[in-house]
């Protein structure tokens, strides 16, 4: 179990040196409790106190990562059941599965797949994660083939190698090595020599069992084997035995503090049907998955599954916003529009797709509203006219100009003549209401 702020304290110099950027050592405690700060920051700490500390302060979901450079996939750290206590730290991974019965052809194809599924959502560069390699035809020939293949076309792409024999799981696994693939497929039969395996080349290990009381002591005997980061699996297929195992394994380690149990899930969603994989997928994404397995790559499943992971992995006590500055949508230029919103990421970046249909080079002036959308800004007091007037006349735009006139949004209209009594010389229009009408407003200028 985690220790308390006090008990921490105990364990601390006392010396309030204030070395770790707080005033004393209780207030440092404290955010330790919390995990808020990391103990490196005590300087004068004894090795016991970090012996101690450093297991007690450690996440209750054990940080594992795969692949490596930009495409490392980070999984665990988390420490709550529900994302408004605080926030869910690492996003779950999307892994598309290729069969080593298939031809090098369709293998190459969904891997090309896997490298075109990226979008731009939000600000945000999304795609498919990992690249999950099963070895279906149990030849360890086939399998390092197939690897050989996913490895030669993609190689930054992270890689999930499933085989339930060891003989083909080193094999594969070296190939891959610098990758820093996870090797999936220890299971009760084979743990010793799978845990080898993964020991020896210093790879992250999947582990399989039927039930949570078999699984945690499968986990418990491959950590004494010497094998400390794990990515586990329930044996759970069906929506329900997901929900209950998933809530039940999150619970377990972080209420109950069963070390165990305190390791990242993957969860399986394959379907023939691909709208109940999608919805296996995201109760998955909803529920504590930090893996989730799919059969092919869609890109309506790929836009539904994405959008998913990005609301639930945001933090719910910090909107998401863009630099405020003036933004150029095409070749705008002197007599181009300018038009002006909130830094809301959603509403910056609807409005642009909007311009954008639109075919008119045009300015956004965006304004820093705290993320706010542009009602709720308004209803704040972040979105109001002497601060609308105050950033058009520090932002210089009236020099890059030749018609000085902006836009506003028409659910302020109410703020245009107030604008112009602070911006002398400006003529104010009230733009539309609803984004989709930015089109035809700027066509029909």
């Amino acid at each position: 179990m985690a220790l308390s702020g006090v008990e921490i304290f105990k364990l601390l110099p006392k010396t309030n040196c204030k070395k770790c950027g707080h005033p004393t050592c209780l207030a440092f405690a404290m955010k330790l409790a919390q995990r808020q700060v990391s103990l490196d920051l005590c300087p004068d700490v004894s090795e016991e106190a970090k012996q101690k500390l450093g297991e007690a302060s450690a996440p209750p979901i054990r940080p594992v990562s795969i692949g490596s450079g930009d495409r490392l996939i980070k999984m665990g750290e988390e420490t709550v059941l529900f994302r408004h206590e605080k926030k869910f730290i690492n996003p779950c991974a999307f892994a598309v599965e290729i069969k080593d019965t298939q031809s090098h052809e369709e293998i190459e194809s969904i891997t090309q797949e896997v490298i075109d599924s990226e979008i731009e959502r939000v600000g945000q560069r999304l795609r498919i994660d990992a690249i999950f390699v099963s070895n279906a035809s149990g030849d360890g020939a086939k399998l390092q083939e197939a690897v050989n293949i996913v490895l030669k076309k993609a190689p930054q792409v992270p890689l999930i190698i499933h085989t339930e024999d060891p003989t083909s799981a080193e094999g594969a696994a070296k190939i891959a090595k610098d990758n820093r693939p996870l090797l999936f497929g220890a299971n009760e039969a084979n743990a010793e020599a799978m845990a080898k395996v993964a020991k020896d080349l210093k790879i992250p290990l999947g582990v399989n069992a039927k039930g949570l009381e078999a699984l945690s002591a499968l986990t418990d005997k491959i950590k004494s084997l010497g094998v400390e980061d794990m990515v586990i699996d329930s044996g759970a297929r069906t929506a329900k035995e997901i929900l209950a195992d998933n809530t039940c394994i999150r619970r377990a380690a972080i209420k109950k503090g069963i070390k165990a149990l305190g390791y990242p899930i993957i969860t399986f969603a394959q379907r023939s049907d691909a709208m109940l994989e999608t919805m296996i997928a995201s109760l998955g994404v909803a529920k504590y998955s930090s893996i989730v397995v799919l059969s092919s790559v869609q890109k309506w499943k790929s836009l539904v599954l994405f959008t998913l992971r990005q609301n639930i992995y945001t933090d719910p006590q910090v909107p998401m916003q863009v630099e405020q500055k003036i933004y150029k949508v095409g070749e705008p230029g002197q007599d181009a529009p300018l038009m002006i919103t909130t830094n809301f990421s959603l509403t910056y970046f609807i409005v642009t797709g909007e311009i954008e249909n639109s075919k008119v080079p045009a300015r956004l002036a965006v304004m820093d509203s705290e993320g706010l959308s542009v009602l709720t800004a308004w209803a704040a007091g972040k979105f109001t006219a002497s601060k609308i007037a105050a950033f058009i006349q520090e932002s210089g735009i009236e020099n890059e100009i030749s018609n000085k006139e902006l836009i506003i949004p028409g659910y302020v209209a109410i703020l245009s003549g107030a604008i112009e009594d602070k911006l002398p010389g400006w003529k104010i229009t009230v733009g539309p209401r609803e984004a989709n009408a930015i089109p035809t407003f700027l066509k029909t200028r």
